[in-house]
């Protein structure tokens, strides 16, 4: 995929209505990143596809927390997982307690951004860009506060115009 195409990856283009989970119910890490496996409509009808996206997710925790402090985590694979799907898909979840999740900081997570990418220049620039987006106290604050879903995108889309 060359340069300029990576650019271009919104994340706000890339979360919808359906990737969206306000109200995560898992006590435990891997409960958590099993209800946000769920959410990704291209695999949710294929059982053996949200088990190896799930077998991913976890060898890439064990490495290392992508618990990245200030109550959020960006759980994604080590590599992109071709043909899992076919469009990079993020899926955003909140906990309202929130979970260990062996952040740097200690402090549970409550707001997850799930990354799955068909390839690792995709991979690597949407990691990227959702980092720069969640330094904002101000937008962490407000996705823990928005109601809606539809508010969650626009409120990524407004941090999007301002970087």
């Amino acid at each position: 995929m060359p340069a300029h195409e990576t650019k271009r990856l919104f994340i706000s283009d890339l979360i919808s209505l359906a990737t969206i989970e306000l109200h995560l119910r898992g006590r435990q890490r891997d409960d958590v990143l099993t209800e946000l496996v769920a959410k990704i409509p291209e695999i949710a009808d294929r059982a053996e596809a949200r088990q190896t996206l799930l077998r991913a997710l976890q060898e890439r925790e064990q490495l290392h927390s992508t618990g990245i402090g200030d109550g959020v985590a960006l759980p994604h694979a080590r590599n992109a997982l071709v043909g899992l799907v076919e469009k990079p898909v993020v899926v955003f979840g909140r906990h309202e307690q929130g979970i260990g999740y062996a952040a740097i900081d200690a402090r549970p997570a409550r707001l997850f951004f799930l990354l799955v990418t068909t390839t690792v220049a995709q991979h690597l620039a949407i990691l990227a860009r959702l980092s720069r987006l969640i330094r904002d106290p101000k937008l962490r604050q407000n996705l823990t506060t928005a109601e809606k879903a539809e508010k969650i995108i626009a409120l990524i889309r407004e941090a999007e115009e301002q970087m």
